[in-house]
């Protein structure tokens, strides 16, 4: 397994880049085709913020944690990926040898999923926590150099901070497929194209329990006027 380590906000450490790697190469033995891993390791607020990626074929396992201890953030993260490749080790192993570019699936590959999440100011919270409120913004157009959304218009207006960002590619799945993948990613949502109605469309985990399906629905035609 290839792996990256980034360190952000903080020094570099051979005994956690030594720790990481030990938590990260254990889903070996449960995944069959573990390609490639990123972990982030970064220092905010005094908290330590463990962000990991691992890269399975056409599937992506990912677990974001934070705590007041940098060896104990990367066990939460890697608690919360082993979790889900143990719910779904079978269906990760019939995948396999099965992966086909959809016949659209160049078409799909021109769209990217920007996924932006601010911190609002204080002055704006609504929390009865005090804790600061973040909102996201997903764009599903193709990123244009320079193009930022009305969110981020806000952040460098001072209104709220970006805290991060993060880049996907769009998949041409079923929906149980793209649950599946929502929740290997330890997710609320996810965007792929429907490989049934061929729409742009997005899964989330609903409040009640289960999940939520949302497409474009096209109106019917018009029927024209007729003249008297």
């Amino acid at each position: 397994m290839q792996l990256n380590i980034t360190f952000r906000q903080f020094g570099a450490s051979d005994s956690l880049k030594e720790y990481a790697r030990e938590k990260v190469e254990r889903v070996n033995r449960l995944l069959d085709r573990a390609g490639e891993a990123h972990v982030v390791l970064s220092l905010e607020r005094h908290l330590h913020h463990a962000d990991i990626t691992i890269h399975s074929g056409a599937w992506v396992l990912r677990g974001r944690e934070k705590s007041d201890d940098m060896y104990a953030s990367i066990d939460l993260a890697m608690d919360k990926i082993e979790r889900q490749l143990r719910r779904y080790r079978d269906k990760l192993k019939s995948h396999h040898g099965k992966e086909k570019v959809h016949h659209r699936q160049d078409l799909v590959n021109t769209l990217k999923v920007r996924h932006d999440v601010f911190e609002v100011s204080e002055s704006l919270e609504s929390t009865e926590a005090g804790e600061p409120a973040q909102a996201s913004v997903t764009p599903v157009t193709p990123a244009k150099a320079g193009s930022r959304p009305d969110t981020a218009q806000a952040a460098e207006a001072g209104i709220a901070r970006l805290v991060r960002t993060t880049h996907l590619a769009i998949q041409s799945l079923s929906v149980d497929d793209a649950v599946m993948q929502m929740n290997l990613m330890n997710n609320d949502f996810y965007v792929f194209q429907n490989q049934q109605s061929q729409a742009l469309s997005i899964v989330y985990r609903r409040k009640e329990g289960g999940f939520g399906l949302i497409e474009p629905h096209l109106p019917s035609e018009p029927v024209a006027a007729t003249g008297t």
